[in-house]
């Protein structure tokens, strides 16, 4: 499986930045957008650039309600409105309804299967309240987040019931207890994180830089 990163604060040269993350996984029965950036155009320039376009997205999960991780969402179903979009019920009706017009829209409250390998977290409670997405393969538990307001720490709990973490990937907000990242083969720390440099610094090996444009291979 592979992780295109479709949106993030930095980005490689010819790929835009933007504020916000979004990441797209394939290798599956289907393709799945994780969360949408702050705004569709750089998002879809970036997905393009790839070498896809938005009709190559079959599902899109989001994490939580905030701008920086939705804004991107309608300029896509405007596009394709043959997509499944993952929520859960914190989000707003209005929001809600709106994706009723363009799409499938689910509920994805508990902790359940997505496709074959690809599993929500479920809503866990926070300001907001936020789900992650977790991949499992040979090598273990790969964990994407968003902005991680639950804390890492919870969200690496639901991920270890689904076998060993190999990967997190996202937003890890102002997450501070790093030790519980020591035993990760790869930590992608990006977007709205607060402590980079000392994942960097603690972690050189396991450190893996994030920016759009950026392929990550999950073997």
């Amino acid at each position: 499986m592979k992780i295109y990163i479709t949106f993030n604060n930095e980005a490689l040269p010819d790929f835009k930045a933007g504020w916000g993350f979004s990441c797209l996984i394939t290798g599956g029965e289907k393709n799945v957008l994780f969360d949408t950036g702050c705004e569709g155009r750089a998002l879809i320039y970036n997905i393009e650039k790839f070498g896809f376009t938005v009709y190559n997205i079959d599902v899109i999960v989001l994490s939580h309600h905030h701008w920086d991780h939705t804004g991107g969402l309608f300029d896509l179903l405007t596009l394709n409105n043959n997509i499944e979009v993952f929520i859960h019920s914190t989000f707003s009706i209005n929001f809600a309804n709106e994706i009723k017009k363009k799409a499938l829209l689910r509920i994805s409250d508990e902790s359940k299967k997505i496709l074959d390998n690809i599993f929500t977290t479920g809503v866990l409670k926070a300001d907001p309240d936020e789900q992650s997405l977790l991949m499992t393969t040979d090598s273990g538990v790969t964990v994407l987040s968003g902005c991680s307001h639950p804390g890492v720490d919870r969200i690496l709990d639901v991920g270890k019931t689904f076998g060993n973490i190999y990967a997190i990937i996202g937003g890890f907000h102002g997450f501070a207890d790093l030790e519980i990242l020591k035993d990760i083969p790869i930590i992608g720390a990006c977007h709205c994180s607060q402590y980079i440099d000392d994942i960097k610094m603690l972690y050189p090996d396991s450190y893996r830089e994030i920016r759009a444009g950026d392929i990550i291979e999950i073997a």
